[in-house]
């Protein structure tokens, strides 16, 4: 089966674990998808990652989640604003803001992926991937 939207994939994964409670997720890894990882790792979204070898020349990325003291996870949303169907563009001045702040957008950049305010910081625009919160 060919996957159109792997980001989206890697995302309905994450929120289908953590609504059932689990404290890992297993997916097919790529680039991006261990991109993203780095990025919810350093913003405190996730407690680690690692990529997993298989048979043959397929990997594995595994995420590990992070919970507060309460045993709430860490991440309470997730969305995918750019699409296959649907591109989602910002400019420097126009990467959008979380929740006033509070949240996360992560920005497909000329330089990378990385954070909007990594991006703002710089000065880049780019290609809008998702928003957690």
């Amino acid at each position: 089966m060919v996957m159109t939207d792997p980001i989206a994939d890697m995302l309905a994964r994450v929120r289908n674990s953590l609504a059932a409670r689990h404290a890992r997720t297993e997916m097919p890894s790529s680039k991006v998808k261990v991109e993203i990882a780095k990025i919810l790792k350093e913003e405190g979204y996730i407690e680690n990652f690692k990529v997993l070898e298989e048979a043959g020349s397929k990997r594995k990325l595994v995420l590990q989640f992070r919970f507060s003291a309460g045993g709430e996870s860490v991440i309470t949303g997730l969305e995918r604003v750019s699409r296959p169907g649907r591109r989602v563009y910002a400019d420097k001045d126009g990467i959008p803001t979380v929740l006033g702040g509070i949240g996360l957008a992560i920005v497909s950049t000329s330089r990378g992926i990385m954070s909007g305010d990594q991006a703002r910081t710089r000065r880049l625009g780019g290609e809008v991937l998702c928003r957690v919160w």
